[in-house]
């Protein structure tokens, strides 16, 4: 795991450009680098009071609030050294350096958990920060300022004090086993009705051992805001979730914490987040959601990539290049059963001169997937896999946003079906508000676009930015958050990065 590159842009230029530091890991460098810097450029060994200094022990303590360890900002060592002005000096300024770095751009290289990552962090002075800090006084709540600004990373901060205020109190647990549904009776089940009592979604006398309708209810109401399938059975996904405790939620917390800080402050005044682990795409304008559209996201073994980039056109009624690896795993085993379904499904067959083949020369099943040796396209219509929208940000990841001939899918609550992109629900919708800036592209025109049959592209006017991201904690819209369930088990190695103990401060 890689600690984040913290470098303050004031000291990145001279201390690592061009040196064999560079290559180091910053965990081993960086800190002890800043601080020399720090020092040199205040040409002074003491710079801590001993009242700026007491509040720096308040400060650093108030970094667990954060989800991020005190301790791992010499906290105990801070409280030893409080009384020898030599040794402490450094060491202070040395955690405080650290600590503000990881607020502002996160304790993780964000590349060493998502490799695919290329969003911009944050920037700040944090030198002159400390500076002007120690000058003033204000060292108590100088940290603060380096946290992300978003309301919901507010929220989780709250919602993480909160769960530690409760921690004590233990939680019923439901026995892992077979699904439990209506009309079925036993310990498992007043286990479960348990549960649900102590979360508030079934009355005191509730727990009856039988499955009932009031149950089913209660379990329904905890599915739909964990957006699990609100199916009224307590199967492995809805157990697990019901079986997270104060702890779980607090580990889920620190995780999707360390996220927003590793995203810029202002994502752009008009974008999309796509939230894989929800399943949607909201459109934002100036922080504020506009509309959320359901998503269908990558299986769990054609995982959808975490990254940003720029919507720059869309197409209408596309034809539909079949990536090569689909081609083969995918539409070659179905040629092989049904030969006739290239036709009906609208398919052209395309040689390595880019000559259009006839389907019925093909013995499909003397090709292999290893020397497939065609190209595949499929024309617009209402089998197209694009359905009538596809949404271009162009990316090494060939992964865009589009439509789906498979809508009932949008149905199921927990929507890991795609082959890696994002197939959207009401996409001429999201056309819509996307083109909102773009001269002669108003909804009468899109719909009339969409009405040919016919490809057309639409280049916007300003391209928009858009931020695949994985958050496992979101906002419930009403101040407080949502846990969802972390589909491609990608919170474990945040967490343990974040557990672990910087190498050097």
């Amino acid at each position: 795991m890689k600690y984040a590159n913290w470098l303050l842009p004031v000291v990145a230029s001279a201390l690592f450009a061009g040196t064999a530091y560079a290559q180091t890991k910053p965990s081993t460098r960086i800190a002890p680098l800043a601080t020399e810097q720090f020092y040199a450029d205040a040409a002074s060994e003491q710079v801590w009071s001993d009242q700026n200094y007491a509040e720096l022990i308040k400060a650093i303590s108030g970094m667990n609030a954060h989800g991020l360890d005190p301790a791992q900002y010499r906290l105990d060592l801070l409280i030893q050294l409080q009384n020898d002005k030599a040794a402490r000096d450094r060491i202070a300024t040395s955690a405080w350096l650290t600590a503000a770095s990881h607020l502002l751009y996160g304790k993780l290289d964000p590349v060493s958990v998502e490799p695919d990552w290329t969003v911009a962090s944050r920037k700040a002075d944090i030198p002159a920060v400390l500076r002007y800090s120690l000058s003033t006084g204000g060292i108590t709540d100088s940290l603060e300022q380096f946290a992300p600004p978003q309301p919901v990373y507010a929220a989780m901060k709250s919602e993480l004090a909160a769960l530690r205020a409760s921690e004590a109190s233990a939680h019923v647990i439901v026995p892992e086993g077979v699904t439990l549904k209506s009309g079925m009776t036993g310990d498992r089940v007043t286990a479960l009705q348990n549960r649900l009592i102590q979360l508030k979604l079934l009355i005191e006398t509730g727990a009856t051992g039988t499955f009932d309708v009031a149950t089913k209810t209660a379990l329904e109401t905890y599915q739909t805001g964990q957006d699990l399938d609100a199916d009224g059975v307590a199967g492995a996904a809805t157990i697990r979730g019901l079986n997270r405790g104060s702890a779980d939620r607090i580990n889920q917390l620190m995780v999707n914490m360390e996220r927003w800080r590793w995203l810029p402050g202002d994502l752009g005044k008009r974008h999309l987040r796509a939230n894989i682990a929800g399943f949607e795409v909201t459109a934002y304008e100036d922080g504020v959601p506009q509309e959320t559209h359901l998503t269908i996201v990558g299986k769990t073994y054609r995982k959808t990539p975490v990254f940003s980039d720029e919507i720059e056109y869309i197409i209408f009624n596309p034809w539909w290049e079949t990536p090569p690896s689909l081609a083969r795993a995918d539409k070659l085993p179905l040629f092989q059963k049904d030969p006739g379904a290239v036709t009906r499904m609208g398919f052209d067959v395309l040689n390595s001169s880019g000559a259009k083949v006839d389907p019925a020369t093909i013995d499909w099943n003397t090709i292999s997937a290893a020397s497939f040796p065609y190209r595949l396209r499929q024309a617009p219509g209402p089998q197209n896999a694009l359905g009538l929208v596809k949404i271009i940000f162009p990316n090494p990841h060939n992964v865009y946003i589009h439509d789906t001939p498979t809508r009932g899918l949008f149905a199921s609550r927990q929507r890991a079906f795609s082959s890696g992109c994002l197939r959207t629900q009401d996409p001429i919708g999201l056309s819509k508000w996307l083109l909102q800036e773009t001269p002669g592209w108003d909804g009468a025109k899109v719909d009339a676009a969409v009405a040919t049959g016919k490809e057309t592209r639409a280049t916007l006017a300003a391209k928009v930015p858009v931020h695949i991201l994985y958050q496992t904690v979101v906002s419930d819209g009403a101040g407080g958050v949502r846990y969802l369930d972390d589909i491609y088990e990608r919170d474990a190695r945040v967490l343990a990065g974040l557990k672990a103990s910087p190498e050097s401060l």
